[in-house]
């Protein structure tokens, strides 16, 4: 009986410590605010995107390379760099970055969005339509 409470105690204690690194896995680094204009529906050469990862790695290119902003949009600090963006991208095309109602905000027409950033991941809402 001693040693089942024992083995029994040790796996929740493991069961909690890996909560704990699971927690920390992904913590919220920040968020911000972006219209996602139609200037963001085009790439920097002009042909028309057709997604909303896209759309959004586009808005952070016109914030920081290109420096043409919408009034709404807001600065970041981890997408400064062509091979940021990119990760942005492939992080905004995983499962759960973005509702399909999201998606279809973004592709159809020009909303506000937050977007927040994790270390391993992005959440992107809708704030206004």
């Amino acid at each position: 009986m001693r040693k089942s409470g024992i083995v029994t105690g040790a796996g929740l204690l493991l069961t909690s410590l890996l909560g704990v690194v699971a927690a920390h896995a992904d913590d919220m680094l920040g968020s911000y605010v972006a219209r996602i204009s139609d200037r963001d529906h085009q790439a920097s050469d002009g042909y028309a995107l057709d997604n909303a990862a896209q759309m959004v790695r586009q808005d952070r290119a016109n914030w920081h390379k290109f420096h043409r902003r919408d009034s709404d949009d807001e600065a970041d600090g981890w997408f400064r760099t062509n091979g940021q963006r990119a990760d942005l991208q492939r992080m905004l095309e995983r499962g759960g970055a973005m509702s399909s109602s999201t998606k279809r905000a973004i592709v159809n027409g020009e909303p506000l969005i937050q977007v927040d950033v994790y270390e391993n991941s992005v959440r992107v809402s809708i704030l206004e339509n």
